[in-house]
């Protein structure tokens, strides 16, 4: 079983940056690989970013491109996402998840373990 909580959330303003972090408690986070995904209020999750095993490979939404970056750090079981030049459309509640999948996948169902959330708003 694996268990994320995510942290680092909450209310800026346009323009501002934001560091969420996920904490896993794994053995061996270097098993997953990781993603952020997001729901606003009345949509559908959404995924946001992912980064393979090693971390040498991520992929994002082409609206977080070149603003958001994900890293991870396999020997603190930490994982990252680095919001930059934050927008209200970015406002949503932000989740970790953790795939056991050979590849780096942006769909919801190829992640396994899922944390709770925290919110992040923009505010313009």
């Amino acid at each position: 079983q694996v268990q994320l909580v995510e942290s680092g959330g909450g209310l800026v303003q346009a323009g501002d940056s934001l560091r969420l972090s996920c904490a896993a408690s794994v053995r061996t986070l270097s098993t997953y690989i990781m993603g952020w995904f997001r729901q606003a209020p009345g949509k559908e999750r959404e995924f946001v970013a992912a980064i393979s095993r090693s971390g040498t490979t991520t992929q994002y939404q082409d609206s977080v491109k070149g603003r958001f970056t994900i890293s991870r750090d396999n020997a603190k079981n930490m994982l990252y996402l680095q919001m930059n030049s934050l927008k209200p459309e970015d406002t949503a509640v932000y989740y970790c998840a953790a795939s056991t999948r050979a590849v780096v996948l942006n769909t919801a169902p190829a992640y396994v373990y899922w944390g709770q959330g925290t919110q992040t708003t923009v505010s313009s």
